[in-house]
């Protein structure tokens, strides 16, 4: 129980602050919820990622381990710090009190995960007094995620309450699960920074490829699509439809994707500029955005591309179809090259569909209702810190 008059203590538990949507959804909490009523903290597993440094003024953050940022730049070296490191997180792990007693020293009301990589250090938390919510993003069903589902569905029940961030999200879950024991459930969609998108899209950027480009920003992991993206690329300029792909985001899939570059000779067309802290200006400057996914929840990039009125191409994941209107407000595709490979000829040929879309992206910004969003958000805070 708190009493009213005391500031509601919410500690968030988190990897790192790699470049991400769901760091991105954080970072927007952290900033909106109301200073007056809430205490906020952040623990990070790794001091890592661009965002690392993100963090309002009035909230605490504490980090378990040094990020790869301040490692040696000698590789031996660097290979001692990063077994250590290992060592240390494991350890940790094991001994959550440690977190607590040393780290943490004070007691929370709340505990939040903020995805299912999360969720067992909220649940192993050493103060057993505390709420428990599960922030969760992923379709259960996808078949890369197999190996996890197990631990995921043992920790379900365990949480006192579950926030999808889109109706898809819940509903396959209760679907491939009817039976399991749900904690009680909201769903609340992602808040967009309509402001901030606009006035950092107006920084300049020198480094852009001449029209017609195609932008796209995500992770790059195989369910991002950008094998498929990049089969199709190759397709069209075989066939004479002359265009760039520009890919802002890092990740695992790039020894990969440079591979599959060099191998279809498209390392001038099919461009990777790597993490950017502002990729506004890129969006902005592109004549089309494009998102090949494999999955998604509910894609903070679209929001933001819309926010921008690019016209978008992008498959049919998540809660996609409750974002954009078929060749009204953008162009749906399934997963598969071949329809990628239609959609963006489609943009490449077709003036007149453009021109419809751009228009009715004019009052696109008026279905975004942030304040809603962080008020349900409050509202949960507040009932559970009362029980």
């Amino acid at each position: 129980m708190t009493d009213s008059h005391k500031k509601i203590k919410i500690l968030f538990r988190h990897r790192s602050m790699e470049m991400g949507g769901v760091e991105k959804v954080m970072l927007s909490l952290l900033q909106n919820l109301n200073p007056e009523k809430y205490d906020l903290t952040v623990v990070l597993n790794l001091n890592q990622g661009e965002l690392r440094n993100e963090f309002p003024s009035h909230v605490r953050k504490i980090f378990l381990a040094d990020g790869k940022e301040d490692f040696s730049k000698n590789i031996l070296f660097q290979k001692i710090q990063l077994f250590i490191r290992k060592n240390k997180l494991e350890k940790l792990r094991k001994n959550p009190k440690i977190i607590d007693d040393k780290y943490l020293k004070e007691q929370y009301d709340i505990e939040i995960a903020m995805t299912y990589n999360d969720f067992e250090s909220v649940l192993n938390s050493s103060n057993k007094n505390s709420k428990k919510i599960g922030w969760f993003h992923s379709e259960i069903n996808l078949p890369k995620l197999q190996p996890l589902v197990p631990a995921i569905l043992e920790h379900f029940p365990r949480f006192d309450h579950m926030i999808y961030c889109s109706e898809k999200i819940e509903k396959i879950m209760h679907e491939v699960y009817p039976n399991l024991q749900y904690p009680k459930e909201s769903v609340i969609i992602n808040a967009i920074p309509i402001d901030e998108i606009k006035k950092k899209a107006e920084e300049k950027i020198t480094d852009f490829p001449k029209s017609p480009v195609f932008v796209s920003i995500g992770r790059l992991h195989t369910r991002k699509g950008y094998h498929k993206l990049m089969d199709a690329h190759a397709k069209l300029l075989k066939e004479g439809f002359e265009h760039s792909v520009v890919i802002i985001g890092d990740g695992e899939e790039l020894p990969h994707l440079l591979a599959q570059q060099k191998k279809l000779g498209v390392e001038k067309s099919y461009i990777f500029a790597g993490n950017q802290m502002n990729p506004y200006p890129y969006l902005k400057k592109a004549d089309f955005f494009i998102m090949p996914s494999e999955s998604e929840a509910w894609p903070l990039v679209i929001a933001e591309a819309l926010i921008l009125q690019k016209t978008i191409i992008a498959t049919k994941v998540g809660d996609v179809e409750m974002m954009i209107k078929d060749r009204k407000t953008g162009y749906l595709i399934d997963y598969k090259t071949e329809e990628i490979y239609e959609g963006m000829k489609e943009f490449l040929t077709n003036e007149s569909l453009i021109s419809e879309i751009k228009e009715n992206l004019k009052d696109i910004e008026n279905e975004f209702d942030n304040q809603k969003i962080f008020d349900e958000v409050e509202k949960i805070l507040s009932n559970l810190a009362k029980t």
